[in-house]
């Protein structure tokens, strides 16, 4: 089978699994493209809003929906890294009465993390998370575990102003492809869900799709073309948004601290030919990185005090970006 064909069954896969989803999510259709985009991409995903916007329900959904193992992480104040890694324990052979190190894994060693609220635990734990995520390792007592394939982070998190949160650290943001902002919805799907959660219990949910066919998708979107004038855009697109660099405009200099690295360069590119392959076309476009700009650069834009004392937001930011960067 050439890609071409394989191209087209991965948006009957893509068709199949949002029909699934709709049976549990109501609305919220761009929060459920942007998740699917990401996991085709292998990237991981951070998605934020108040509570009771059904956040953990999605991604357990998602996670219901693909043959895949799945754990359940619920960050708190008091969650110690070990409690997510695993830990090391001393057992003693009865027989021959040697002592040995034994390693007990935790709750990371599965297919799909939710990392649940990663914003109320502080970020020492929140740090365990960051080899795992990007190395797909977890390193113990000096010895490395390999964790599964397909790997995916799914978090939430509460917007920072809410009590008792802590700011996730620059570099653990950077891990996450996309920071997806999951508002509220409208009045009529609001009495969709009110009716669907008051009533008669949902049916399960059909799997989809298994490991094996997950990572042959993933490998099929490396395969996508891309031509370099898609590539040098998005490139262009995030060198823009850094202060001080040749070519920034003004209004970076002044709202902005800090700019995209490199890895959001890539995370547009490889977005990009998710998005086409999901859309059934054979190769990704400029209008594919325009899309992704926002879940992409919307968390790795700094914004400094003069931003904050004018109510300038990175996604403000970032609009006036793709206004500039044609």
């Amino acid at each position: 089978m050439d890609d071409t064909a394989r191209i087209d069954g991965v948006r009957t896969h893509y068709l199949n699994m949002r029909r699934e989803i709709a049976r549990v999510i109501v609305g919220q259709d761009a929060v459920v493209e942007e998740l699917m985009i990401a996991l085709f991409a292998g990237g991981h995903v951070l998605l934020e809003g108040v509570p009771g916007l059904a956040k953990t329900l999605l991604i357990s959904s998602v996670a219901r929906v693909m043959d895949l193992s799945f754990n359940r992480i619920q960050f708190t104040p008091d969650l110690m890294p070990s409690d997510i890694t695993g830990s090391e324990v001393l057992e003693e052979d009865h027989g021959t009465g040697q002592r040995h190190f034994r390693f007990i894994r935790g709750p990371i060693f599965a297919d799909v993390i939710l990392a649940d609220e990663i914003n109320r635990t502080p970020p020492k734990t929140q740090a365990a998370l960051l080899q795992a995520m990007q190395e797909r390792q977890v390193t113990a007592g000096g010895q490395t575990h390999d964790l599964g394939n397909p790997f995916f982070v799914l978090a939430t998190q509460n917007p920072i102003e809410q009590e008792g949160t802590y700011p996730l650290p620059e570099a653990q943001l950077d891990r996450f492809m996309f920071l997806v902002d999951v508002g509220y919805p409208s009045a009529e799907e609001e009495v969709a869900i009110v009716k669907a959660t008051t009533g008669a219990p949902r049916q399960a949910l059909t799997k989809v799709l298994s490991p094996e066919r997950i990572r042959a998708l993933q490998e099929l979107v490396l395969r996508v073309p891309v031509t370099d004038s898609v590539v040098r855009y998005a490139v262009e697109l995030v060198r823009r948004s850094r202060p001080k660099a040749e070519g920034a405009p003004d209004f970076v200099d002044q709202y902005l601290g800090g700019g995209a690295g490199p890895r959001a360069s890539q995370y547009l590119v490889i977005g990009a030919k998710a998005r086409a392959i999901l859309d059934g076309r054979y190769a990704a476009s400029i209008d594919d990185v325009r899309a992704l700009a926002r879940p992409v650069l919307r968390h790795r834009l700094l914004t400094n005090f003069h931003a904050e004392a004018e109510g300038v937001n990175s996604s403000a930011i970032i609009e006036r970006l793709l206004a500039l960067v044609k």
